[in-house]
């Protein structure tokens, strides 16, 4: 049986890729099973910094496996094989404290684009189109709304989600479904860089970041300066904090830094 989704890990980075191009890297069960174990293992792994989720062939996700979907005689409404494996496999994207970058190697629907705003960012190739198609289908995209919603702006939440209309790359981009849209031939080249960014900071400091850019609109103001004052303090005094500092006055690069030598002599 051939593997649906690989797992490579180089540099610090843990690259996840769909491949299963025959059904345009559909949701089916068995997909999403080998999606969660791949990345419970690079979220997992001590090495791992950050982590490039993409796919094989000119699809990144179509969305769920429609053959899949079909339930037995006797099943329940919640066991659906999509909505019983899928929720979790966007929550583990979603709290991952390791940055999650989705490289869309091409067009996704539907449930893709679930997969796609989990993610910290998404940088697709600039031809890629996108559609919220489930109202067609006569069904509605509720498990993506968890996560599309909280990053795609209220109206065009509303009109992509209402109408199933297909829309662009820049269009993605433009209402916060993307990070960025750019040349097929600059898509490696985008997600390296990224990447490389990420792998500066300071492991601890990231997935502090990412849950503070979540938690800290939804806090009053004064509560808000509370909670933060107390966390900078922390973060300042720690030992992730202080070898950052260090690092930065002796001018080397950052213990944490794949690569770096801590011992190094300073840079002139």
């Amino acid at each position: 049986m051939t593997t649906l989704v690989h797992l490579e890990v180089s540099g610090g980075v843990a690259t996840v890729t769909l491949d299963s191009p025959a059904n345009r890297n559909a949701l089916s069960v068995r997909l999403l099973g080998e999606l969660e174990g791949a990345l419970g293992r690079a979220i997992a792994d001590a090495e791992v910094r950050v982590i490039v989720l993409t796919g094989t062939g000119p699809v990144f996700c179509s969305g769920a496996d429609l053959k899949e979907q079909a339930p037995a005689r006797d099943a329940l409404p919640h066991d659906a094989p999509v909505t019983a494996s899928f929720p979790g496999v966007m929550s583990l994207i979603w709290g991952s404290p390791k940055p999650v970058i989705c490289r869309l190697n091409g067009t996704a629907r539907a449930g893709g684009l679930g997969l796609v705003a989990a993610c910290d960012f998404a940088i697709a190739p600039d031809t890629a189109t996108f559609a919220f198609s489930e109202v067609r289908l006569g069904v509605v995209p509720a498990m993506i709304s968890v996560t599309v919603l909280r990053r795609v702006e209220p109206r065009a939440a509303a009109e992509y989600f209402l109408t199933g209309e297909v829309f662009g790359a820049a269009r993605a981009a433009e209402i916060g479904l993307l990070t960025r849209a750019v040349p097929a031939e600059e898509l490696d080249a985008a997600v390296a860089r990224y990447a490389g960014m990420l792998l500066r900071g300071g492991p601890e400091a990231l997935a502090i970041t990412k849950q503070l850019v979540r938690a800290v609109p939804a806090l009053s103001v004064e509560e808000g300066m509370r909670q933060m004052a107390e966390l900078s303090a922390r973060r300042f005094t720690s030992a992730e904090g202080q070898e950052g500092i260090r690092a930065f006055r002796e001018k080397r690069p950052a213990s944490w830094i794949p690569g770096a030598d801590p011992d190094a002599p300073p840079r002139t």
